[in-house]
């Protein structure tokens, strides 16, 4: 008999926590069977056998009880209404612009682009491959270099990453100085000043065309146009930097180099600029792609991903990262660069916006802009006002003198914002989404009481076009043709922009098709409630540095987030600058030697370092100055403590900190971490604590209060913000309360409770701001229940991902009460030694199966690394299980000689459906075998678009830009 209706308690009616159900995978029965068949009763009992009880957290967390989607978004709405969006024309490389609604609705809005992996599997990544390697096209063509990488996190870094780039390149150049322009950016500069202070560099700030003459220095940045809206040739300048054996980086705006001479014309070595407006939201300072092109003798010594062109099995062109995969990984200290990852939705987004356009699109926006700006430019000097640059693209310096307070103000009664150039000039940047009635109101705000009349807009004009080349000097107006490849000129009506989308988006596999198993990269639920606010106007419009009083909203945002991330990890304090993990370890490491300076212990330079420890954590070291000391592993993955010791004798208070990642990256609660700790602050060091495996710590464990000092949150991973197919993300450090005084600060926007002197990690204060609703919205609904829950299935999952492989696999490292943590190492090398079968065999089969392939050979060789997340359910685990048994399967067939080693499903993977339809089968096994391996997917397949990559002729072979036009014809 049914419950009578009124009978169940009104409150239990409510269900407040029912997110909780639908974030995690597996239901109660399904959470039952999976127990049983681990020998267990409960997921505590799970959680007491797996997590060391020297480190357990008894308490509940810190936080709210769980509430509904509902209304965890309506009481963001009222947050959100905190931020009031007036007109922006501040510029300092942020601009309002128009996302294209077809981009909106099936790119940003879309599960299919926001929740895919890195495309370290390129053959089920060719879609977003295809749109990456367009967008190297279309920064090189507008820069008018060699090369360019496919993406980096934001100007500042970029320009940062050059003048590294600059230092190693410049080999005849011994000088430590690096020459920047003062008419750059002042976030860049800040950012600059800390990554120079930290490699020992000096930074000097001056005129290019007055002050390079005579100075040695190893590079350059000059801005183009200048920060106050200058438009100058910078051929010159450049010409003296390289007369001394110095490189020069430019900063360019992406939208000025429609109209604009590229900067590789006049010399450069190094382009970098933020693609942001091109059709991405200001979003309070991100997330965006910055751009990075340079010349092609520097390849080698660049940052970040390139994409670039490769041939498959079949002899057709197919595309793959070239250079730079997992360089961390496998250089360590001796890395390039720290960074392991780009901003590819957003780079994705402005090249589709590019294409959406088309060079003459792109040209009449520009042109539109620039128009504007210059009839603003007449009217204001018919009002008698002086302007500081007569040459300008979009931005304008007005001499404002002893009106300069009252017309701010007055702008600001318009809901209006302009930059404060200083204290007699005011900046005013216009942008693609000005309209004359825009330019009506900012006449009436700069000239109020000074006009007899209505401003006569068409006399303004008349009156600008006469002006020498409207503003922009003739010498420097682009006499080449851009974005000339069809894949600019072919796709802008609406029609053909959404299939072109539709046809990259179906050569991937993201988490909308299935489980993506990946060890330490956590590819879990991205839930569309925690999606929705993202692009609500109140969040996306906001310009960075508008005035925190139109930004409560986000204040508030900012402060209950960290509150939440500081009782998920114990610290104390939080820091939501870094935009991405790479970014959160400089900045902790750079807040512990800011901490020991204060102290006066300055030769504190050893970072101790496991060498199970995650990749970007030494070339993180180096950056910051420090020297690394790798410390051993025993026979089980975990710290050999006796060599941690020996090391600890042998260097003393010379340790300034050691950087574990845990549980490790063996996939191990390793039961010394407390003596690790205790070991390392017993000298005096700090203990850096990787956040990348937090998932498995929430809730159970807090890394604040076992012994860290600090550590970076990937809210990518275990906070929900998506991968993005590459980026975005984000890496706040939570700190102890030693650590806050150093937490990172900004010059332009005020950070609380930050200190100028512990110098800028990222661009914009509290990094991609416009992606942190997704974390705050995610805590929310789950709570302090959901939050420890998401912990415990994480585990459960893995362990029983680890049971049932286990009779199949061997599994390289368990605990000590023989479960594993939130992921899983198969140790392959005895099935190579026995089959030949290799783990790149195993992952690309796990194609066939429409699984993308688990981590591989990191951090051990010749291992797959598994982590389910707590968001798949037991029906998704058995999937990938059947798989990985029938994959084992196959690989016994080879054993025994039934399949030989040149042909067997393995090596032959993935197969295509032109291997399909090949009139020529010659295999030894049958087609149903090699495309349809599993009864499921006869009801569903995800066929991968092109067979094994060839990465040896993809490196011997570089190319880096869109193959020619008949590559297209042939469907590439």
């Amino acid at each position: 008999m049914p419950t009578p209706l009124y009978d169940t308690p009104l409150q239990q009616l409510e269900n407040r926590g029912e997110f909780i159900g639908r974030h995690i995978g597996p239901d109660a029965d399904q959470t039952r069977a999976m127990l049983a068949s681990l020998g267990l009763d409960s997921l505590e009992q799970l959680i007491d056998n797996t997590v060391p009880e020297a480190i357990r957290s008894r308490a509940p967390l810190a936080l709210d009880s769980a509430v509904t989607e509902q209304q965890a978004l309506a009481e963001l709405r009222r947050i959100a209404a905190g931020n009031r969006v007036f007109k922006s024309y501040i510029g300092m490389g942020y601009h309002d612009t128009e996302v294209p609604a077809v981009i909106l609705r099936n790119v940003l809005e879309n599960p299919g682009w926001y929740t895919a992996y890195t495309p370290y599997q390129p053959e089920i990544a060719q879609g977003r491959l295809e749109g990456l390697l367009n967008f190297q096209q279309m920064i090189l063509d507008l820069t008018g270099m060699d090369l360019a990488n496919a993406s980096m996190l934001d100007e500042g870094t970029a320009a940062a990453e050059a003048m590294a780039m600059c230092k190693r390149q410049a080999k005849k150049n011994k000088s430590d100085i690096y020459f920047v322009d003062r008419d750059t950016h002042p976030q860049t500069l800040a950012v600059l000043r800390t990554r120079a202070e930290h490699f020992g560099f000096e930074v000097v700030v001056g005129d290019p065309h007055t002050e390079l003459d005579g100075l040695n220095c190893f590079g350059a940045l000059l801005q183009y146009p200048g920060s106050s809206g200058a438009v100058h040739d910078l051929t010159a300048c450049i010409q003296q930097v390289h007369g001394n054996g110095g490189l020069v980086t430019v900063a360019a705006d992406i939208m000025s180099l429609v109209l604009l001479k590229a900067p590789g014309a006049m010399g450069a070595d190094v382009v970098v600029g933020n693609s942001q407006r091109f059709g991405v939201p200001m979003g309070f300072g991100g997330p965006h792609a910055a751009f990075f092109a340079f010349r092609d003798k520097y390849k080698r010594s660049a940052p970040g991903r390139i994409i670039g062109v490769s041939v498959d099995s079949r002899g057709r062109q197919a595309l793959r990262m070239a250079m730079q995969t997992r360089e961390q990984h496998i250089r360590r200290e001796k890395a390039n660069s720290n960074i392991c990852t780009s901003q590819v939705l957003l780079a994705l987004m402005s090249v589709f916006y590019a294409i959406y356009h088309g060079p003459e699109g792109l040209r009449r926006i520009a042109t539109r802009i620039h128009r504007l700006t210059a009839m603003l430019a007449t009217g204001l000097q018919q009002q008698g006002l002086a302007l500081a640059h007569t040459q300008f693209f979009d931005t304008l310096a007005v001499d404002t003198g002893a009106q300069t307070d009252a017309i701010y103000r007055r702008a600001l009664d318009h809901e209006i914002n302009l930059r404060r150039l200083s204290d007699t000039c005011l900046g005013v940047s216009l942008n693609e989404t000005t309209s004359l009635d825009d330019l009506d109101a900012l006449l009436r705000v700069f000239c109020a009481g000074d006009q007899d009349s209505e401003p006569d807009l068409a006399a303004l004009d008349l009156a600008a076009a006469k002006r020498d080349g409207g503003g922009l000097p003739a010498g420097l107006l682009r006499d080449d043709t851009i974005l000339t490849h069809p894949v600019f000129n072919s796709h802008h009506s609406e029609t053909a922009m959404l299939r072109y989308l539709r046809r990259l988006e179906s050569r991937d596999i993201a988490l909308n098709h299935s489980m993506i198993p990946l060890g330490s990269c956590t590819m879990k639920l991205n839930a569309t409630a925690e999606m929705i606010p993202v692009t609500w106007p109140e969040f996306g419009k906001l310009h960075p540095f508008a005035p925190m009083e139109q930004a409560q909203g986000y204040s508030r945002l900012f402060e209950e987030l960290q509150r939440m991330l500081a009782a998920c990890t114990g610290y104390d304090a939080v820091s939501l600058q870094p935009n991405a993990g790479s970014q959160g370890e400089y900045a902790g490491l750079v807040a512990i030697k800011k901490y020991f300076a204060s102290k006066g212990e300055t030769d504190r330079d050893i970072c101790l370092i496991p060498a199970s420890a995650h990749g970007t954590n030494p070339a993180s070291a180096q950056m910051a100055g420090m020297k690394v000391v790798v410390t051993d592993c025993d026979s089980q993955g975990n710290v050999d403590l006796a060599d941690l010791r020996d090391k600890i004798a042998i260097y003393g208070t010379r340790i300034a900190c050691i950087m574990i990642t845990y549980p490790s990256t063996h996939g191990v609660f390793e039961e010394g971490v407390k003596d690790i700790c205790e070991s390392v602050n017993a000298v005096g060091g700090q203990v850096y604590i990787d956040g990348a495996n937090m998932n498995a710590l929430v809730g159970v464990a807090a890394p604040g209060r076992f012994g860290g000092d600090v550590s970076h949150l990937n809210l990518h991973k275990t906070f929900c913000i998506p991968h993005g197919g590459g980026g975005p993300g984000m890496g706040p450090i939570g700190v102890g309360e030693h650590l806050r005084p150093f937490l990172p600060a900004h010059p332009v926007q005020e950070v609380p409770g930050t200190d100028p002197a512990n110098g800028t990690i990222a661009a914009a204060p509290w990094g991609s701001a416009s992606i942190l609703p997704i974390s705050w919205m995610y805590i929310k609904m789950m709570g302090r229940e959901g939050m420890a829950d998401a912990t415990r299935y994480a585990i459960l999952n893995a362990n029983y991902v680890a049971k049932k492989l286990a009779d199949h696999y061997p599994i390289l490292y368990r605990g000590s009460n023989g479960f594993v943590a939130h992921e899983c190492l198969l140790d392959l090398r005895p099935l190579k030694e026995s089959s030949g079968v290799t783990e790149e065999d195993i992952a690309k089969r796990l194609n066939d199966f429409g699984f993308h392939a688990p981590t591989m050979s990191f951090p051990v060789a010749g291992t797959l690394m598994i982590e389910p997340t707590e968001s798949e359910s037991q029906q998704e685990l058995d999937r990938f299980i059947e798989a990985m048994i029938t994959i084992r399967h196959e690989i016994a067939k080879v054993e025994s000689g039934e399949y030989s080693a040149g042909d067997n499903p393995l090596h032959n993977a993935p197969h295509t459906q032109a291997d399909i339809l090949d009139e020529q089968w010659q295999h030894c096994y049958s087609r149903e075998v090699a495309a349809w391996p599993a009864t499921w997917l006869q009801t569903h397949k995800v066929w991968p678009s092109v067979n094994r990559i060839d990465n040896v002729y993809g490196d011997r072979n570089l190319v880096c830009s869109c193959p020619s036009v008949e590559s297209y014809r042939d469907g590439l």
